[in-house]
């Protein structure tokens, strides 16, 4: 989606429109959820402070969030894509990859079931979505970045070498500024020299990761579209009007966190087996630890008593505290705990 957020907030305040627009707070503490093209004319984007933002674009418009709205229409985006093909793997509330070779039978028809679906969104939702075609995840994730607003880029498997060796390495998703230098400090600059460069010396350099861009570079990308992606983590943040510097002050910050995620537990039926604590300081340096726990997280009171250890023991408070977070580890699979509660068997793929 375009903008989806801010988008939103246009589509249903016509006075907006037109004009740069912030989703988010502008007080001190405040970060930018997501921005109108007019805004990010500016330099306004999403994860960006507020005070920032608003020295870039003095004019800037905020607009507080509503998740709950961005969710419906979310979901109204969804059935749009169901009625065209039922592997549909969600990344965010405004972004999911579809697999549509059961539906087509040329790439004429799947750039014209791309233009179908973008229409459709446009005629239900008042809002524009942009399309990137491909045979693959990859190649399809960097397409739909390509024409935005409103787009639709097709790459072929005709096109894909081509596009891939004139790729800026630092272009590759995935890839970050760190490790866009790393490559770079290497004599790797595109994916053609990352395809042309020996596969071992990558890996023992970059790990696992290293292998993977090498393979996208060789336009080998055979990853699925998975439907039902089974999330790995739960967690909850919070950042504060000001700075805490002890953990007397921050321990009392713990127990809405922990009562928040053990809720999602319980809400997605889930288990989880660690427990982490994230700390962002003053000068946004990120420190987290994490414990296991003897067999599963029971209740919130031993949520609440772990990351208390962990903040308490494992955080060393060189700095005075901006957020503070705590999540849980290792999930079990949605099925396995429908299973154990019903007393069913089945496979698991």
């Amino acid at each position: 989606m375009d903008a989806f957020f801010a988008s939103v907030e246009q589509r249903d305040n016509p006075d907006l429109r037109g004009k740069p627009v912030a989703v988010g707070s502008d007080s001190a503490r405040g970060v930018i959820a997501a921005a109108s093209y007019e805004a990010r004319e500016f330099g306004v984007h999403s994860a960006l402070a507020s005070r920032i933002a608003v020295s870039r674009c003095p004019h800037l418009i905020f607009v507080p969030h509503r998740f709950s709205v961005y969710k419906e229409v979310s979901q109204q985006i969804r059935d749009v894509f169901g009625r065209y093909t039922d592997l549909i793997e969600p990344l965010s509330l405004d972004e999911a990859y579809l697999d549509i070779s059961h539906a087509v039978g040329s790439w004429e028809e799947a750039i014209s079931l791309a233009q179908n679906i973008k229409r459709d969104i446009r005629e239900e939702t008042q809002l524009t979505a942009t399309a990137g075609v491909a045979a693959g995840k990859f190649l399809a994730k960097l397409a739909s970045g390509l024409q935005k607003p409103d787009g639709l880029t097709v790459i072929t498997p005709e096109e894909a070498r081509a596009f891939l060796d004139a790729l800026p390495i630092g272009k590759f998703h995935g890839v970050g500024p760190a490790t866009s230098k790393k490559f770079t400090a290497i004599g790797i600059h595109t994916g053609g020299d990352l395809a042309k460069a020996n596969r071992i010396d990558i890996l023992r350099r970059f790990g696992k990761r290293g292998g993977f861009f090498h393979d996208i570079a060789n336009n080998i990308d055979v990853r699925p579209v998975r439907p039902n992606r089974v999330r790995k983590s739960i967690s909850a943040e919070t950042t504060f009007s000001s700075n805490y510097d002890t953990f007397e002050a921050l321990l009392p910050r713990l127990e809405p966190l922990a009562k928040k995620v053990f809720a999602s537990l319980q809400r997605l039926n889930r288990t989880a087996t660690g427990v982490v604590v994230k700390v962002k300081f003053s000068d946004h340096t990120i420190q987290t630890r994490q414990a296991k726990v003897a067999g599963v997280v029971t209740d919130e009171a031993q949520l609440l008593a772990t990351a208390q250890m962990l903040l308490t023991q494992r955080i060393e408070l060189r700095l005075p505290v901006r957020l503070l977070g705590v999540g849980v580890t290792g999930l079990n699979e949605p099925e396995q705990a429908r299973e154990v509660k019903e007393g069913q068997t089945g496979f698991l793929f």
